[in-house]
């Protein structure tokens, strides 16, 4: 989860809109505002001014700054959200970005916008590059997806053109460096470069931005000019711009920059973008721009979720007061969410937003009417059991999240498009790192090794958690099973290591099973079997493909299996 850091004094003047707060806030005061935030205080220092907070909801980027958290706030007290006229659409930018063909097979989008009119702080430039920077980072996995450039507008001749060009022959100076460089030079020399070059792997052309007079603006994702791109406290017109693979992620990240600039005082003027050929929000695209989407829901079902009786009067203020545009029917709220936001995927999100908005102290507590004793289940008794083997065996236990990418459960793998690589897809996702849901194990004790090669070997890694099975029979179209995972890595792994481990596994548990013989397109051919019981497959076990090993780039041999538990219960 994010934590930044803003000023106390910066942070009162934006409670305030546009025009200065007429009184200081307690700590107090500003503890308990971020509940409106899923925000907590996590340090002050009463000399800088300083807070850092940490902030708990991954689908709000436009919460993960200064600006996002007062907007949060201003809206609850002031009983609406403010309009920002520049997302509206009636525009007519005269200023234009020029995308030119090629680019779809590198980095295809771009958002951009000028912003006048806001005298740029010490402490608004650092909120200018936090943002920035978190929103590259975790939004952006990394820049892969989004990556942001902030420019001083009066350098800049438009249109400014986009474009793919040979990274030996473009150059500039790039910021935090002195000398003219070639785009290939700052791959491999500047601490930006090496980061973030792999997203331009194997590219022979590179993406540009550059203005009228041929001027470089920027080498995307990588690095800004020295000359255009270093802003300073004291400037009062900005070129903004992003970059990415995502559209509507693309839109998104630059509704929120233009709207923190709003905030702040600047006037917003649109750009157009024009693409070479249609993308899904068309040719001549102008940005920022509104992307909501309404969303129906009936009282009852919100009613339901909260366990208390509302009303559609109280639902509807109550969505109003945290930024919603919302209208009525009969037993139904229609609504959308403000322009800076894209996270309403399913009705709890609005039920969500019901409660903090109302507050939750405003719910009556209900006791259970019945009085239970708890215990583990099954299940849970045998993985608890299946742990302390493991770890008796010499292994280290791995806790990671049960989201990923098709990239890391899949294509990594080399089971893309096989019946073992199917997976459940999240719908709407707010970033790629984040899509699936893992259907093995394997992925993610892999993706632990390829963070590990400067730990002493051998390394003996599991895990034992949840994983989902796409399964059309159920009524959900997926289950969700416990699997236990087991991998060794050394320069002298071999298969009948890690079988030693599964057999001595099984002993303790005290179960029979066999192995057979099956093609698996992440292991050696030969050196791979399916886990048996009583002729029901519950796991593979194997030496892992060295293509595999190349995809996440682990340098040592990795021997490993991946048993269903539930499986395995389920046959005793």
């Amino acid at each position: 989860m994010p934590t930044i850091t803003i000023f106390k004094d910066d942070f009162e003047s934006l409670l305030g809109g546009t025009r200065p707060a007429s009184r200081t806030v307690s700590i107090e005061q500003v503890e308990e505002w971020l509940m409106l935030v899923k925000g907590e205080l996590k340090g002050h220092n009463p000399d800088s001014g300083e807070l850092r907070i940490e902030l708990q909801d991954s689908n709000r980027p436009d919460l993960w700054c200064c600006e996002g958290i007062a907007r949060q706030i201003r809206i609850k007290q002031q009983g609406k959200l403010a309009q920002y006229p520049f997302l509206t659409g009636k525009s007519n930018p005269k200023k234009k970005v020029i995308v030119k063909p090629g680019l779809d097979q590198v980095r295809p989008y771009v958002a951009a916008c000028t912003a006048r009119g806001y005298r740029v702080t010490a402490q608004g430039l650092a909120q200018l590059i936090q943002t920035q920077e978190k929103l590259a980072e975790i939004f952006g996995h990394k820049r892969k997806t989004v990556s942001i450039g902030i420019y001083q507008l009066s350098k800049i001749t438009f249109p400014v053109t986009y474009e793919l060009v040979n990274p030996s022959e473009a150059r500039f100076t790039p910021l935090g460096m002195e000398t003219v460089m070639t785009l290939s030079e700052m791959l491999m020399v500047h601490p930006k470069g090496v980061e973030y070059g792999g997203i331009l792997a194997g590219a022979s052309r590179v993406p540009l931005l550059r203005d009228a007079t041929n001027q470089p603006l920027s080498f995307p994702p990588i690095i800004n000019s020295r000359e255009v791109g270093e802003v300073e406290v004291g400037d009062d017109q900005l070129f903004i711009e992003v970059t990415g693979t995502d559209l509507p992620m693309v839109v998104l990240t630059l509704n929120i920059f233009a709207t923190n600039l709003a905030d702040r005082g600047a006037t917003i003027e649109p750009i157009a973008v024009e693409y070479s050929t249609r993308t899904s929000l068309g040719k001549r695209v102008t940005t920022p721009q509104d992307l909501r989407k309404s969303k129906t829901i009936s009282i009852q079902t919100i009613e339901q979720a909260l366990g208390q009786k509302l009303g559609i009067k109280v639902v509807k203020q109550a969505l109003e007061i945290y930024g919603y545009e919302v209208s009525t029917g009969k037993g139904a709220v229609r609504v959308k969410l403000p322009p800076y936001r894209q996270d309403l995927m399913h009705t709890m999100d609005v039920v969500e937003d019901v409660a903090m908005s109302r507050g939750y102290a405003e719910f009556t507590p209900v006791m259970p009417a019945q009085f239970t004793v708890g215990g583990l289940s099954r299940i849970e008794q045998v993985s608890d059991r299946a742990r302390e083997l493991m770890v008796g065996l010499g292994f280290q236990e791995i806790i990671s999240n049960i989201l990923g990418s098709p990239e890391q459960y899949s294509e990594h793998m080399r089971i893309d498009k096989t019946e073992w690589g199917k997976m459940v897809v999240v719908d709407n996702v707010m970033t790629l790192s984040f899509s699936c849901l893992r259907q093995w194990m394997l992925p993610s004790l892999l993706r632990i090794e390829a963070a590990s090669s400067r730990a002493f070997y051998p390394h003996r890694l599991f895990e034992a958690g949840d994983v989902a099975i796409p399964d059309a029979t159920h009524e959900l179209g997926s289950r969700t099973e416990t699997v236990l995972g087991a991998m060794i890595a050394h320069a002298t792994a071999h298969f009948s290591e890690i079988h030693s481990c599964l057999d001595t596994l099984f002993y303790h548990l005290g179960r029979e099973y066999r192995l057979e013989p099956v093609p698996h397109p992440s292991f050696l051919e030969g050196r791979v079997g399916r886990i048996m019981i009583e002729d029901k497959p519950i796991g593979v076990i194997g030496e892992v493909h060295p293509e595999v090993l190349e995809r996440w780039q682990i340098s040592m041999p990795v021997v490993a299996f991946d048993l269903n538990l539930s499986q395995l219960i389920g046959q005793g």
